[in-house]
């Protein structure tokens, strides 16, 4: 069993942690509690579980809300945020996370041009950012099964018209094994299967 070297992060076609980024956009009280296309609980445990993805390794991470600093919401979720401790909170104005300029700068910082995004709502704050970034050359790969919206047809909707755009749909466990990619790779083996686990993926390992 002879697994090829890791492949240049500039050439490679998959996500690794060497050439994606992940965003994480206005995971707040409000934006959950007004969410009708799924659980709120199950989409709380999915991006706090993407989070934790991230930060093991070792992503880039831009974290943003929308409207703390005018004291209409209230900051990011605190489940999800003592995961981000120590990552920038970008708060905005904006619906359009790309229209804010220190968001829109942070993402271009990271040098990644591969973008993981989980947002609240589908339908606005995931879809819009999505648009923008794909029309400026990076590949957006909206992370569906942590992402929900004001119903099931306007996150279905949401889904298609980005897809439609050119973003490339993916899941928190396929994330998971596309940033592993090979049992080789030891130092990530035990991180792997506890968030595997995390997941309930491995149920009966």
């Amino acid at each position: 069993m002879t697994s090829y070297p890791p492949r240049d992060p500039a050439k490679d076609r998959l996500l690794s942690p060497s050439n994606a980024a992940l965003l994480v956009i206005d995971y707040q009280p409000t934006q959950l509690q007004s969410l009708q296309s799924h659980p709120q609980e199950t989409i709380i445990e999915k991006v706090v579980e993407l989070a934790r993805i991230g930060v093991i390794y070792g992503l880039p991470i831009v974290l943003s809300t929308v409207n703390v600093g005018s004291g209409r919401e209230q900051p990011t979720i605190p489940r999800l945020a003592s995961v981000l401790q120590g990552v920038t909170s970008y708060d905005r104005s904006s619906i359009n996370a790309w229209e804010d300029q220190q968001f829109n700068e942070a993402v271009k910082a990271t040098g990644r041009r591969k973008l993981l995004i989980a947002a609240l709502w589908t339908e606005a704050c995931l879809t819009f950012p999505s648009i923008d970034a794909m029309a400026e050359g990076f590949e957006v790969y909206p992370v569906v099964d942590a992402v929900a919206g004001t119903s099931l047809v306007s996150h279905d909707t949401a889904l298609k018209r980005v897809h439609h755009a050119g973003a490339q749909l993916t899941s928190v466990v396929q994330v998971l094994c596309e940033l592993q990619r090979d049992w080789n790779r030891q130092d990530m083996v035990q991180p792997f299967v506890k968030e595997m686990f995390a997941v309930n993926a491995f149920p009966h390992y």
